[in-house]
């Protein structure tokens, strides 16, 4: 059908009724710019010179331009289009009173050129909705390439299917394979715009042309159903309606579409559920159904499937990570369990640290006030974080076992040495006492015998008392302690003693290297052990610079590498100050040094009380060695706490 629109008192189309009937125009007449329209039909506009006044030139150009067609009527003393009307908007002019054959071209022609502009205007509305979608597809596809979070994917890919179609509902399946081989359906998510309170069933279906879904996945091909309740008579799915039932819902138009992975493998099902005229209708009353559903086209089979396509590429890529996870996740395990066998005593040590670092970071993450109350961590940085806590011991690996696990300063077989030296003099003051009681019957007999052998009682006593206290002072100086302590006066006397051996040399009570180990004012090592105990920083540094972290876990050996940097330049192995050592170093740090003073009893230290940990590190703070903001944080927040809620 045609159109003519009137807006001309001087022009009578009466005469012309039977052509106009013949060309199948219909005659509208109007009166005001209001009423410019095509509406999507070749639609020609008569306007005689009375009437251009009331239809603004910017109006008259949005009608051409949307498709319509301007025939211009002219005055009686007017031979051609005046001046105040732009020539290119006009498809023809007729005088005043035109003849039955012209007026018959003119129509035919500004119908011609009003086909011609109507198609141009759907051609361009066309790209520019394919421009759109592609757009849309395109960023859809930018968000699913960065997420990494497999349920929050599948929320983006349904989510963003509904609202390129304007999906009422929609419910994605995940194929899974048994122990067995055989591959089945899972019901992963549901989403529903009018009726949000159906609540979410996690189940299985079977791969088979049972159901809709099930087809689909064996067929490997898209599913249109304009309604639901209308299957033909000879498919071999059909439809559950108990949800709907329940719930007052009615399926009617479905769009299933298979998702493959590169491989051309069936990874899933994407299944849309009543589209809609409008995307924010809800749907309540059995008239919004019938009136407001329609079905979905091939343009929204093809731009699903198209995302379906994006959807599986994300969903194996996401899938490909979480491998990865789990596998960098079983070698961090397998690296601790590694280090721990090497220092049984120090079990849980590197996961408590892990935890409470994590803890803290995320009460940094929280915090309202104070220097770091813009500092925020993501779930990347969280979890690069706790593989930092997890492996920063893992060079210990690298230091000897013996000084690895050295509970007190002498090493065991340097303190049995001492025990035996002890022993043999205890043996040899004995048997002197016994020879110099016979050597005084043999000479004297028994005259003064009473008296020598008492005094001889009395040195002997005297002498034993004397190497007992030296051997129970030998088992103090062993004894580690966990900040310097100790006065080495009296064991340094003992050292300076002598006594004869078996070939009658006169050897000293404690060697150098004794005296040395058993003078350490602090903890267990003496100045060399401790430098090697402390390579272990190094160690843990290069092993994990050598391991191929994806770019959210390149930090970690950075993070783990300062674990034993001080603010003021004291800690190792580096010596760095200030700004050098990163924030997530120096959270480390306090959980490090507060899991070292608060873990069960070890060989070499007893366990301290919390408040008498959390007083040490206070005083680290006012040393400045410690983050003072980050041990407030620390302490406040009771992150230690954490380590009860997971036991």
């Amino acid at each position: 059908m045609k159109f003519l629109l009137l807006h001309a008192p001087t022009f009578d189309p009466a005469p012309f009724a039977d052509a106009l009937e013949a060309e199948q125009v219909a005659v509208r007449r109007i009166s005001m710019p209001g009423e410019l329209t095509t509406g999507n039909a070749p639609t020609t506009l008569v306007l005689d010179p009375g009437s251009r006044d009331r239809f603004p030139v910017k109006a008259l150009r949005q009608f051409v331009n949307n498709g319509g067609a301007l025939v211009a009527l002219g005055a009686p003393d007017e031979t051609d289009v005046p001046e105040r009307l732009p020539a290119e908007l006009a498809s023809a002019f007729l005088p005043s009173q035109p003849g039955r054959r012209q007026f018959l071209i003119a129509l035919r022609s500004s119908y011609r050129e009003a086909a011609a502009r109507t198609e141009a205007a759907r051609a361009r509305s066309e790209a520019a909705s394919r421009t759109k979608e592609l757009g849309e597809l395109t960023r859809i596809g930018m968000a699913l390439s960065t997420e990494r979070d497999l349920d929050t994917l599948l929320e983006l890919i349904l989510s963003q299917a509904r609202a390129l179609t304007d999906a009422d509902a929609g419910s994605l399946y995940l194929v899974e394979s048994a122990e067995d081989g055989t591959k089945r359906l899972r019901f992963k998510l549901a989403q529903n715009h009018s009726r949000p309170e159906i609540p979410f069933v996690d189940f299985t279906i079977p791969i088979s042309k049972a159901s809709i879904a099930g087809y689909v996945a064996s067929t490997s091909a898209p599913l249109v159903l304009d309604d639901a309740y209308e299957l033909p008579a000879n498919v071999e799915y059909s439809i559950n309606r108990s949800i709907d039932e329940k719930y007052g819902y009615r399926t009617k138009s479905i769009l299933t579409i298979p998702m493959s992975d590169h491989k051309d493998q069936i990874i899933g099902v994407l299944q849309l559920i009543n589209r809609k005229t409008a995307a924010d209708l809800v749907l309540s009353t059995p008239a919004d159904f019938e009136q407001q559903v329609v079905p979905f086209s091939g343009r929204t089979v093809e731009l699903v499937s198209s995302l379906a396509g994006q959807a599986a590429v994300a969903i194996e890529n996401s899938e490909l990570y979480q491998s990865i996870e789990r596998l960098f996740e079983g070698f961090v395990k397998a690296a601790v369990i590694a280090i721990e066998q090497r220092d049984p005593t120090t079990f849980g040590h590197s996961g408590r640290v892990a935890t409470m670092t994590v803890g803290l970071a995320q009460t940094v993450d929280r915090a309202g006030d104070g220097a770091y109350k813009h500092v925020a961590f993501s779930r990347e940085e969280l979890r690069e974080l706790r593989y930092a806590g997890l492996l920063h011991d893992f060079g210990k690996v690298g230091v000897r076992e013996q000084v690895l696990v050295k509970a007190k300063k002498l090493y065991p077989p340097d303190l049995s040495l001492i025990k035996q030296r002890y022993a043999f003099i205890r043996r040899t003051y004995e048997g002197d006492y016994e020879r110099q009681r016979a050597d005084f019957l043999e000479q004297h007999g028994r005259t003064n015998y009473e008296a020598f052998l008492a005094e001889l009682k009395r040195q002997q006593e005297a002498r034993l008392a004397d190497l007992d206290r030296f051997m129970k002072l030998v088992g103090e100086s062993n004894e580690p302690t966990l900040l310097p302590e100790g006065n080495f006066e009296e064991l340094i006397r003992y050292a300076d003693a002598r006594f004869q051996d078996l070939e009658g040399k006169h050897q000293p009570l404690l060697t150098d290297d004794e005296v040395r180990y058993l003078t350490i004012r602090k903890g267990s090592l003496d100045e060399q052990e401790r430098l090697e105990i402390e390579s272990h920083v190094s160690h843990t540094y290069w092993f994990l610079l050598n391991i191929p972290w994806t770019k959210e876990l390149a930090n970690v050996p950075t993070i783990a590498y300062g674990h034993h940097e001080k603010l003021d330049g004291r800690g190792y192995p580096r010596k760095v100050t200030g700004d050098q050592i990163p924030i997530q170093t120096r959270m480390m740090t306090i959980a490090d040094i507060f899991d070292a003073l608060t873990a069960s009893d070890r060989p070499y230290k007893r366990a301290v009380p919390i408040p008498r940990a959390l007083d040490i590190l206070s005083e680290e703070v006012k040393d400045g060695m410690l983050d003072g903001e980050l041990f407030r944080l620390f302490h406040e927040a009771r992150v230690f706490d954490r380590l009860n809620d997971e036991a």
